[in-house]
């Protein structure tokens, strides 16, 4: 940004004109300006900087929260490997988006479809790059690959979390984010040269980029892999394979509550600025909003499945009600921006009843997915792509995305159907674009006998088997393994405790 120039000369001629003193005065009161100046401008780079940093940090401990929600959501014997498969996610997906993903996301110039520069961050022609930029996208890249593991939880080879993961976050998400979100992006709301339909995407957080890309990836690895031993019996009747830890699920839900704020406000990036539009409101004004209809989607999302599973099943179920939670963040991902709070709650609302149906229809397909992944993001991230498009506020995309007067808004709001047009686009093109990627991945490695592992161990256990032992202490493990443990007869007296010194 260019700073204001001081005008010495004309500053000199309010001292009585270019005398030895008056210009002495005027370089002085110029330098203290040009000073003060660029103070001002580093104040707000470093609080839009540490705005960002906050942000990702926040976005990132969503990976504790998706941790804790998949060991909860499986069965005890499988809990270490869950786990492990989500640090690795943020391990491997760190290599490969800077190596790779950062580069096709956001390496410009390029052409629409794909990124060409900065691959591992080299070349790139700003000396003040912003590196908290790259680590907010990176965690949103890890963000995706934590999805589509809990899709295929409890059957699936390690090697094959490693593989899919690696190409999710340095290739196929990395893609569908430069379609929307780089200003080259051929369907980007800020490519102010080509607006697709006149309007580009409005995906804010990425309902579309980040929650319907895992979803579909987590659904062709489960489709192609087959349900878990024991889920659907000879008839074809649904039987429940309940995971081992409610507290674990609510104790992630919670974590990915909190980190939520830092997933759809903080995709603003920036916090210390005012609206380019001219609105007397700054930037913080729409960072809040933000964080309100974010909260408002989820509550009523919860509220909806609670009442709503009430009904179908007769039980009051704290897990059911955490994943219609996240169903509810998941869909107002996209518009959390650009609707009023009023708005957030019929998203919720709608979002519940979406992945309460997602839910039924899997059941039928017989469709085995632990965590209800493909049906959580996929679905609510899709119901969430169609509802900014319905509800999208004027006001709130001028001030968001400006520089296009007359931009097309929500189809409910009286901004006709283009914005709706291209909102349906993303979803078929994000659904072929994955499809083609990772179903064909995922049925590669099943040829090669690399994605599933034997009923055997499947039916022991992953953590036994593949990890060396289960993340809990059980009796019959340390029977197994050849440890005596003694037992007391039922005359014989037990023997007192040391006495305490």
């Amino acid at each position: 940004m260019a700073l204001p120039e001081c005008p010495a000369a004309q500053l000199a001629q309010l001292f009585g004109g270019n005398t030895t003193n008056s210009a002495a005065a005027a370089s002085f009161i110029c330098d203290r300006f040009t000073a003060v100046t660029n103070k001002f401008s580093d104040t707000t780079f470093a609080v839009d900087s540490t705005y960002l940093l906050n942000s990702a940090y926040l976005v990132f401990a969503m990976q504790l929260g998706f941790a804790m929600l998949c060991a909860g959501s499986v069965r005890a014997k499988n809990s270490m490997n869950i786990m492990l498969t989500n640090v690795l996610d943020a391990a491997t997906g760190g290599l490969f988006y800077y190596l790779f993903g950062f580069a096709f996301a956001f390496g410009a110039p390029s052409n629409g479809f794909i990124g060409r520069h900065f691959f591992g961050l080299k070349d790139i022609p700003d000396t003040n790059f912003d590196y908290s930029y790259f680590l907010y996208q990176w965690a949103f890249a890890i963000a995706a690959a934590g999805i589509t593991s809990g899709s295929i939880a409890e059957r699936t080879q390690f090697v094959a979390y490693l593989i899919y993961s690696s190409f999710l976050t340095g290739f196929v998400y990395p893609v569908v984010s430069h379609w929307f979100w780089s200003s080259d992006g051929w369907a980007s709301a800020t490519n102010s040269s080509n607006l697709l339909f006149g309007t580009g995407v409005i995906d804010f957080a990425g309902s579309g980029v980040v929650h319907l890309v895992g979803g579909i990836a987590g659904l062709w690895g489960a489709l192609i892999e087959g349900p878990r031993i024991g889920r659907f019996d000879h008839t074809g009747r649904p039987i429940a394979l309940r995971g081992h830890s409610a507290t674990l699920v609510v104790l992630g839900t919670f974590l990915l509550w909190y980190g939520w704020y830092g997933f759809n406000p903080g995709s603003f990036t920036k916090i210390l600025s005012a609206y380019e539009s001219g609105s007397y409101y700054g930037q913080w004004s729409a960072v809040g909003r933000t964080a309100v209809t974010t909260t408002l989607a989820g509550c009523s999302a919860a509220l909806t499945t609670l009442f709503g599973k009430r009904i179908l099943s007769g039980h009051w179920n704290v897990t059911d009600v955490c994943n219609g939670l996240l169903g509810g963040f998941a869909a107002i991902t996209a518009g959390c921006s650009v609707v009023e709070p009023w708005a957030a709650i019929i998203c919720g609302v709608v979002a519940a009843a979406v992945l309460i149906g997602c839910n039924k229809l899997a059941e039928k397909m017989r469709y085995d997915d632990p965590l209800e992944a493909a049906q959580l993001h996929g679905g609510c991230g899709a119901w969430g792509i169609i509802f900014t498009a319905l509800f999208a506020k004027r006001e709130y995309v001028d001030q968001v995305y400006p520089g296009k007067a007359g931009r097309p808004h929500g189809l409910f709001m009286g901004g006709g159907g283009r914005l709706l047009g291209a909102h349906v686009i993303q979803i078929l093109v994000i659904v072929g674009w994955v499809s083609a990627t990772m179903g064909t991945l995922f049925f590669i490695l099943h040829k090669l006998k690399l994605l599933r592992i034997s009923p055997e161990d499947e039916m022991a256990g992953m953590d036994l088997t593949r990890h060396g032992g289960f993340a809990y202490v059980y009796e019959d493990e340390s029977q197994k393994h050849g440890i005596q443990l003694r037992k007391i007869e039922p005359n014989a007296t037990t023997p007192s405790p040391p006495t305490e010194l």
